[in-house]
């Protein structure tokens, strides 16, 4: 099993938004027979891959053990039912990682195996192998079980928690091999996120750079009035293709506004989706527009914004885990992570479990989550 979840480790930048799943099928004496894991979304899955590995080694599979570290699917989606696949190659026995939360599996995949004579086991949830399987896939499972996807808000700070001078400046508070991480986490996520301050601020790209990644995760940006430049240099990275990259423009503004209907119409020619998602006071209703991601299949969703749209999110309760790059430099007055309301009890604070600690280069890389 532990080798099925390194092969599903390398399908980290690739699945989206199908979960990533490792699986190996080994004979009696523990032989590997076939191997794979999940491929871009419409491939092949990992138990497919790993049939296909076996018979091109030449190997016979009947009454062999497959390890997967998921469930294997059982409804027909952009490709056929896995469990099925498994029974008809003559596998004997299976062994999940985890039971699949997507309701249009949720234990039938194991029990059709069953019902064709495939005996069937699954890790205890709370074993370490299995929370392993949960947290290559902690978004998958978050948008399956709670319809939103897993946000992780990335930061890079001083020791003193700034993240940029008085001025704005911020290249570079962290180091290039804090930098070039980063990036590593962008693969990972299906879309990125920003809001229209820091589109107007630093004009970014936001796409993953300096890794031969597979695709380019979707971006999102929080524009509620509507003021994103035509000349962004954000709206010329979508790509082409199957796997192109989506731009999704979530706005508070009036449709029916005759002003802005020339950009409106501008951006859609260029091929990004204005969406109208009001909330209170002129702004975006963050909590519906979360939903609405989930709605288009987004599982991990990458938050690089400023300290205001960061506070919303933040005030909001919607950040799932902190992704903190902490550089060894202090920069005295300056703008924080976020813009929060000031506390006047210590009850009164946000507070965080630290989940993982790392050096990158000279800095510090944290990993926090919610407590709840």
């Amino acid at each position: 099993m532990q080798h099925a979840l390194d092969l599903a480790g390398q399908a980290l930048w690739l699945t989206s938004p199908n979960p990533r799943v490792g699986c190996v099928i080994t004979a009696a004496d523990g032989t590997v027979l076939g191997q794979g894991h999940t491929q871009r979304a419409g491939g092949a899955h990992a138990e497919i891959m790993a049939l296909r590995d076996a018979a091109g080694r030449g190997h016979r599979v009947q009454g062999a053990t497959a390890w997967v570290t998921l469930e294997p699917c059982a409804h027909q989606g952009r490709t056929g039912p896995c469990c099925d696949a498994l029974a008809a190659a003559g596998i004997g026995r299976v062994v999940a990682a985890m039971t699949d939360p997507n309701p249009q599996v949720a234990g039938r995949g194991m029990a059709r195996l069953a019902a064709a004579g495939v005996q069937t086991d699954t890790l205890d949830p709370h074993s370490a192998l299995a929370r392993q399987a949960h947290e290559l896939n902690i978004g998958f499972f978050q948008r399956m079980r709670r319809g939103l996807p897993w946000v992780r808000m990335k930061v890079a700070v001083s020791l003193d928690g700034q993240t940029a001078l008085p001025n704005g400046q911020s290249q570079w508070i962290t180091s290039p091999e804090a930098r070039a991480d980063g990036h590593a986490w962008r693969a990972r996520a299906c879309a990125i996120l920003t809001g229209i301050g820091t589109v107007l601020e630093d004009n970014p790209l936001l796409t993953v750079r300096g890794l031969d990644a597979p695709r380019q995760p979707h971006l999102v940006v929080v524009d509620s009035r509507l003021e994103i430049p035509l000349n962004a240099r954000l709206l010329d990275t979508q790509g082409e293709g199957d796997s192109a990259r989506q731009i999704w423009l979530y706005t508070a503004g009036d449709p029916a506004n005759p002003a802005l209907a020339d950009k409106r119409q501008a951006l859609t020619a260029r091929g990004v989706q204005v969406i109208d998602m009001p909330g209170p006071g002129g702004k975006v209703d963050l909590a519906a527009m979360l939903r609405d991601l989930a709605r288009r299949e987004v599982n991990e969703l990458h938050l690089e914004a400023g300290h205001k749209l960061n506070g919303s999110f933040i005030r909001a309760g919607l950040v799932d885990e902190y992704l903190v790059y902490m550089a060894p430099a202090l920069l005295g007055p300056g703008q924080g992570m976020a813009l929060l309301p000031a506390l006047t009890e210590l009850g009164q604070a946000v507070r965080l479990a630290f989940h993982a600690a790392d050096r990158t280069g000279p800095d510090l890389r944290l990993l926090l989550r919610r407590t709840t």
